[in-house]
């Protein structure tokens, strides 16, 4: 199996762990904050342990899954 047969395959595994890990992070204000509301409480701007860890996922994810991408257009042209 080449590059272009498993190119896809890599891109579903990324956007599941994409997603996942975005889904999992919180945020300080809740789901209140994500619905337009909020208290204004108490907000922590560090991550710390396992939250710090799910950011730093989803920027390596985000990044990895444009490349691949990018990838799948360049080899797409060349065949």
């Amino acid at each position: 199996m080449n590059l272009v047969g498993i190119l896809p395959y890599v891109q579903i595994m990324l956007s599941v762990i994409l997603v996942l890990s975005i889904l999992l992070q919180q945020s300080g204000a809740g789901l209140g904050g994500a619905l337009g509301g909020g208290d204004g409480g108490s907000f922590h701007s560090t991550r710390r342990g396992f939250e710090k860890f799910l950011f730093y996922l989803s920027i390596v994810c985000g990044i990895l899954f444009a490349l691949t991408a990018f990838l799948a257009i360049i080899l797409s042209k060349q065949i």
